[in-house]
């Protein structure tokens, strides 16, 4: 019988993490500070974040030793198994070879304990007390509040509206875990009465959310700032999940022709990928593509430009892909690829080439993600499912270019709490629904007066 999985032994887990920043052709245009508009200096980010992370976040060593005490968290469910998804391959009859990393094996059912973990620590060892964040799908604060639970840190979460209405039960996670989840815009921070003030009914968006949490934290000396997405340093952390994939890969005789993962700020894509990114920069031929949300179509119809990373415009200006930071998402059920903007280094990539982007409307998504339940058995998370519709294409493809190909995907995260989801696609409420154009057009005019990269 040929193996179903690939696992690695505790002892065979990456004891580094891969930072893509030392193997860029091109340099990245640099953050700039949001009042002088010159490029930001680590000081600048002292109040947001604690020193040991900010020096990861501009760092631009090739590897960074991952602590011991991060491990051996991590060995809770680390390393997650490769999969080879043999159901799946024969009900799309094409010639394809299909592996995931199922990354819905941690205790919160997603791949963002990966930087939860380690964002804890490095807070917990520099002597903060309590980390305030975003969460939109609820996937990140669940991880979050798990974390800091680990380290002795309080949590507190500004959930967007209209998933904390959606999925409720992700809040539950995060109480159970003694994390405190606020629904977003709130009455908490001046940024979310201003929203409340003009818009009673708001339902939120990540970008609203992030603007309360950087609020709530900078508000507080013992506090800090942690987000689940977009920066560098996250970004890094998640490397773990590409570098189990080629060692788990290597074991079996096997290399892909193509890395998928979906993409909403950028970190689950970019930990399956960066590994992969660094090959292809060294002359390996693999395609590399990320999946969003035709009704969030940030690196398939945003401009490359620097924007606000949050709502009130307290961020640095990072140079990304984005719909502009006054862009309101619909109230699609993948809350976690609700962003406008894209991680820096993710933008930065497809800018150059080197990875490609694809959109993918609810219905595509939600029909892959149910037939994926029906042959492999795993629910997955509406997010998973954008990914899932483009192993889906990338078979097709296969199948008429008559041409064998070996796919690699993360599974990022379960759906036995998005079950909602599914009931809103069987009962026929969900829609293909594609942005318009104006309002792209009407989001952009918010980013017209901002440098230019």
């Amino acid at each position: 019988m040929e193996p179903m999985k690939v696992v690695l032994s505790d002892d065979e887990i990456p004891r580094q993490w891969y930072n893509v920043m030392a193997d860029l052709p091109t340099p990245m245009s640099p953050p700039l500070h949001p009042g002088t508009g010159q490029p930001i200096a680590a000081q600048d980010l002292a109040p947001v974040f604690p020193m040991n992370l900010i020096e990861q976040e501009v760092s631009t060593e090739r590897w960074i030793d991952i602590p011991e005490p991060v491990l051996e968290k991590y060995l809770l469910w680390r390393p997650s198994p490769l999969c080879r998804a043999r159901q799946f391959e024969k009900v799309l009859d094409a010639p394809v070879r299909i592996y995931y990393k199922n990354e819905g094996m941690s205790p919160a059912g997603s791949h963002k304990p990966n930087t939860a973990i380690a964002q804890a620590y490095y807070n917990k060892v520099f002597g903060i007390k309590r980390l305030s964040t975003e969460t939109g799908a609820g996937q990140w604060g669940s991880a979050l509040s798990m974390a800091c639970k680990m380290f002795g840190l309080q949590c507190r979460v500004f959930m967007v509206r209209v998933s904390f209405e959606q999925k409720p039960y992700r809040r539950l996670m995060m109480m159970t875990w003694g994390g405190e989840c606020i629904s977003s815009p709130s009455d908490r921070t001046r940024a979310g009465r201003q929203i409340l003030a003009e818009n009673p009914d708001s339902p939120g968006s990540l970008g609203i959310a992030i603007s309360e949490a950087i609020e709530d934290a900078v508000g507080d000396e013992t506090a800090r700032y942690s987000l689940g997405s977009v920066l560098n340093h996250v970004l890094l952390h998640q490397t773990i999940i590409g570098l189990e994939a080629q060692k788990q890969l290597a074991k079996i005789g096997e290399y892909p022709d193509v890395v998928l993962g979906c993409a909403g700020g950028g970190s689950n894509f970019a930990g399956i990928s960066l590994p992969f990114v660094r090959d292809k920069l060294h002359g390996k031929q693999v395609e590399i593509v990320a999946a969003e949300p035709t009704s969030c179509p940030t690196l398939t119809r945003g401009p490359f430009a620097y924007d606000f990373g949050d709502t009130a415009m307290t961020t640095p200006l990072l140079p990304m892909h984005t719909l502009g930071h006054g862009f309101l998402p619909a109230p699609i059920h993948a809350g976690g690829l609700r962003y406008h903007g894209m991680a820096p280094i993710v933008s930065h990539l497809v800018k150059e080439g080197v990875v490609e982007a694809r959109a993918f409307n609810q219905i595509e998504t939600f029909t892959a993600g149910v037939q994926w339940a029906q042959t492999e058995g795993f629910i997955p998370a509406p997010e998973t499912n954008h990914v899932i519709a483009a192993v889906v294409q990338e078979a097709e493809r296969a199948r008429q270019e008559g041409k064998e190909k070996v796919i690699l995907f993360n599974w990022s995260g379960h759906g036995i709490i998005d079950l909602p989801a599914y009931d809103a696609f069987f009962s026929g409420k969900l829609t293909p629904y594609e942005l318009p154009e104006e309002e792209i057009l009407k989001a952009l005019e918010s980013i017209a007066g901002l440098p230019k990269p």
